[in-house]
């Protein structure tokens, strides 16, 4: 799904920075250390907004108008492309079928016990991935 929401930029007097606003989407607020920065980030935060709205079985805003969308004093209003699919793709929490080859008396032991298999592998790599994010602070 592809959707397309306006967006509204202010350039910081100071330097080359961008804060973004887009108005459909409450609180979604983002910006760059650039004017290309801040459009990578603004449809990064559009499309985790989304992305929270449809994993929460909510629908999604419609997009105002761009000649509806009036900025504040300094800014303009720009169009920002969400690819919905690509972005769930990389950061949605929908389960992703994955094959799993394991030794076969792993398995049976598995088996014989009601283990989940998928849920033990799941959990493990939640917390390679949890002890990754603290490692990159």
């Amino acid at each position: 799904m592809k959707l397309t929401y306006p967006a509204c930029f202010y350039k910081d007097s100071d330097s080359d920075a961008y804060a973004v606003v887009v108005p459909d989407l409450p609180g979604c607020v983002s910006g760059g250390n650039s004017l290309s920065e801040a459009i990578l980030m603004s449809v990064d935060a559009a499309s985790g907004w989304v992305l929270d709205e449809l994993e929460s079985g909510c629908s999604v805003p419609l997009a105002s108008a761009i000649d509806e969308v009036k900025p504040d004093k300094g800014g303009f209003v720009s169009l920002l492309m969400l690819d919905m699919d690509a972005y769930a793709a990389q950061h949605g929490e929908a389960p992703v079928s994955k094959d799993l080859l394991i030794p076969a008396y792993l398995a049976t032991f598995a088996e014989s016990r009601h283990i989940d298999i998928s849920k033990i592998a799941q959990e493990a790599l939640s917390q390679l991935y949890q002890d990754q994010q603290v490692a990159s602070r």
